[in-house]
């Protein structure tokens, strides 16, 4: 199976992979998905983010667990949570848009009309400034809600649907209904339904199935559970450009070179100069984050030359054999 985003790439050069090394993004072991692999949780409420990070990690043995956008502990609903080295890949969901189902009480009942109109307000792009309890600055921001749909409406219970920016406090915006109808609103239960690409439908786990499915791999060998739970972190990386490289250019990258055009052999269509990119192996395997440098023609016409510039390093050094040189040490 070939990842969405490495599908119909511009094919630069040729070259074949060495089985020995490395691992198909989709046939990892149990063991390698631990510290390649990412859960999108449903967070209940009460706990933290970092408290359900903690169990996770708790769980499932590994040292090292991140999310991906901060749930309040009253907050429920999709938290991305990355396993090792997966960690790294995180960023990319905090660039995408995030929806939420927000139930809150109006403290006076508007004409339909209103209310429409005053949603219509706060569609679009809003200053907000984050609530005094909260774990950013206090400065004023812009931010920019997509969407705010009406799911259903009770007398002055009122749910809503609401595709907004990373960044953005949904309970201000239920404040700020309330300001503008001048009776005043009060959010009451939250619940966070979309992650850029992710949804509720996307494979969204609690804990005890967590828990359950590291009970049947551990006492019983059987992984098919959590297998379906543990996702590969290429997964988080669809909606952002895509960069194939040689085996050859793997282990480099990995010690912190940057990237050269003759070890590039595949790159998406339409590549600009400064797009955020993903660089994988012929497997599939995101090696890293990078910035374009060159454009996609660039690229094509050089032969020689830096064509990335490394942001963030996910594969581990030497998963791949060292096939770059070094400069002699010169003793005087």
């Amino acid at each position: 199976m070939t990842l969405k985003q490495l599908q119909n790439l511009r094919v630069i050069d040729q070259d074949i992979t060495n089985d020995a090394h490395g691992t198909y993004y989709d046939q990892r072991s149990i063991e390698q998905l631990l510290n390649y692999g990412f859960i999108l949780l449903d967070k209940p409420n009460g706990p933290t983010s970092h408290e359900t990070v903690a169990w996770v990690k708790k769980i499932l043995h590994v040292p090292k667990a991140g999310h991906s956008g901060t749930l309040d502990p009253q907050v429920s609903g999709l938290l991305p949570i990355g396993l090792g080295e997966a960690t790294k890949a995180l960023i990319v969901l905090l660039l995408g848009p995030k929806e939420y189902h927000a139930l809150g009480r109006l403290h006076t009942l508007p004409p339909k009309e209103k209310l429409a109109d005053v949603l219509k307000q706060l569609t679009g792009k809003i200053f907000q400034k984050p609530p005094q309890r909260s774990a950013v600055s206090r400065q004023t921001r812009i931010r920019h809600v997509y969407e705010i749909e009406v799911i259903e409406q009770k007398e002055r219970l009122l749910l809503l649907r609401i595709l907004c920016e990373a960044g953005t406090y949904v309970r201000k915006i239920f404040y700020d209904v309330g300001e503008i109808l001048g009776e005043g609103a009060t959010m009451i239960e939250l619940r966070r339904s979309r992650v850029g690409h992710f949804n509720e439908d996307s494979n969204l786990v609690k804990i005890h199935d967590l828990v359950d499915a590291y009970a049947l791999w551990k006492e019983n060998g059987d992984d098919k559970k959590l297998r379906r739970i543990m996702m590969p972190i290429e997964f988080t990386l669809s909606e952002i450009k895509s960069v194939v490289i040689r085996d050859s250019a793997v282990d480099a990258l990995c010690h912190g070179a940057q990237l050269a055009i003759p070890g590039i052999l595949e790159i998406s269509p339409g590549l600009k100069r400064g797009d955020f990119v993903a660089i994988y192996t012929q497997k599939g395997e995101v090696v890293a984050l990078a910035e374009a440098t060159l454009n996609e023609d660039e690229i094509v016409e050089n032969t020689k030359g830096f064509a990335f510039k490394i942001k963030r390093i996910i594969m581990a050094p030497n998963t791949y054999p060292k096939s770059w040189r070094t400069k002699p040490v010169v003793n005087n």
